[in-house]
């Protein structure tokens, strides 16, 4: 599209470059008749409908997007439903809140309950529980402030100024986390409503803590949220994106024509692998703390996925050391085609055993991949794929050997890349972890 634009800008330039002698039939000497559009305002149109199919197609990426999370949340578990539930249960939570404080006990500051219960239905049972505390904490202490500024101002607006300021200063105390704001949004709550007396003070202090009660025991014992699926999809996750650059780096290594630039991309993806290993991180934190205060009378409401089963510490270490290797594998290739470097790649028969094997590695962590997400143990290669390893790897310790006597900028290479495939073979096939 830029180039198109490009060419039909210089087209457009020449034209007005001409000088325009119209003829006795009102025709341009290029033959336009007067009226037809010219290539500049040509231009200005396809302008103006790219920019207008920007809106719409980001809206149609959106609602496509929607309608898919809809799908996936009536299919089956999964993290779009976890969402769907969580949402309803804290809309439930501040329509519970507000039927006891507002219907029932007829509380004129009935607002702060539901207010307190729906933002207090948090992710995790835990988190439910420590917000609630600082939040709780943070409406106190407006309360106070704004009422003790009212009263030395006897003034909306003085009172405002008072309060407002230090209540954010306040804010930024750790103590409170994220939940320091409440402290100023209740100050201004409280002094522009007028109601600052030491009863308001007390149902506002008061409501408060019925919507945090009813926040935390609605999240806590109506399907409490235990993220484990998490975790299992992120370590497949990897496994996965690891066994596909072994993959892409044998294919290319097979066919034999690989350079600079593809090394590069190798370097790059083995890179991204970083970034799962982060996520996978952030999965294991939530889902420990999602187990916390969710004991098994609580976690019997809620089906847990595998059965409660959570893949042990040890294995997002050792995913983390496969992709350690894989990008360590994949940079001394790079290094071995870069002109400036002293180090060769091997050749010939070495280099497509080598891709073989690497190629078997990459096998077997799919195939984890896919034990994980069923909710297996780990998968182990078959007889005949151990085999095969097996054979791959002492023919190259063979050629590695040969290789030794021909120079040792091929056999460094060499010996680098047996090494790393030896670290992946042993992270890789349960039998060698074990021995």
């Amino acid at each position: 599209m830029t180039r198109a634009k490009s060419a039909v800008r210089r087209a457009a330039g020449a034209f007005r470059g001409r000088k325009d002698d119209e003829n006795d039939t009102g025709a341009t000497p290029g033959g336009r008749p007067r009226g037809a559009p010219t290539a500049q305002g040509r231009i200005s149109h396809l302008e103006q409908g790219t920019r207008a199919a920007r809106p719409v197609d980001a809206v149609r990426r959106d609602m496509r997007s929607a309608w898919n999370a809809a799908r996936a949340a009536w299919r089956g578990p999964g993290r779009e439903r976890d969402l769907v539930v969580q949402s309803l249960k804290a809309a439930g939570a501040a329509v519970l809140a507000w039927l006891v404080g507002g219907v029932w006990m007829g509380d004129p500051l009935a607002l702060m309950a539901p207010w307190v219960a729906l933002v207090l239905v948090q992710a995790t049972v835990f988190s439910s529980l420590v917000q609630g505390a600082r939040q709780f904490g943070a409406i106190c202490v407006g309360t106070l402030v704004a009422s003790g500024a009212q009263a030395i101002t006897d003034d909306t607006t003085g009172a405002l100024a008072l309060s407002v300021p230090v209540l954010m200063l306040l804010a930024n105390w750790p103590r409170f986390g994220d939940q320091g704001i409440y402290a100023a949004t209740t100050a201004l709550f409280t002094i522009s409503s007028g109601m600052v007396s030491l009863s308001a003070v007390g149902h506002r202090v008061g409501q408060a803590a019925i919507g945090a009660v009813i926040g935390v025991a609605v999240n806590a014992l109506v399907l409490p949220p235990i993220h484990l699926r998490d975790v299992r999809e992120n370590l497949a996750a990897l496994a996965r994106e690891a066994g596909e650059v072994l993959h892409t780096v044998a294919g290319d290594l097979r066919e034999g024509e690989w350079d600079a630039e593809t090394a590069s991309g190798w370097v790059s993806a083995s890179n991204r692998l970083d970034h799962r290993l982060k996520a996978l991180r952030s999965a294991r934190r939530w889902s420990q703390e999602s187990l916390r205060l969710t004991y098994a009378p609580l976690r019997a409401l809620h089906r847990v996925p595998h059965q409660g089963a959570l893949p042990a510490v040890d294995e997002d270490e050792r995913l983390s050391r496969v992709s350690g290797h894989v990008a360590t594998l994949t940079r001394a290739l790079a290094v071995s085609v870069d002109d400036k470097r002293t180090p060769a790649p091997p050749e010939g028969p070495a280099l497509r055993s080598y891709a073989r094997l690497l190629e078997l590695i990459g096998d077997a962590l799919c195939a984890e991949a896919d034990s994980l997400l069923d909710g297996g143990a780990t998968a182990r290669p078959d007889e005949e794929t151990e085999k095969d390893m097996q054979d791959l790897h002492e023919e190259l310790q063979d050629k590695l050997r040969r290789h030794a006597g021909e120079g040792a900028a091929r056999t460094a290479v060499l010996g680098t890349l047996l090494l790393q495939a030896e670290n992946l073979w042993a992270e890789t096939v349960p039998g060698d972890r074990e021995e």
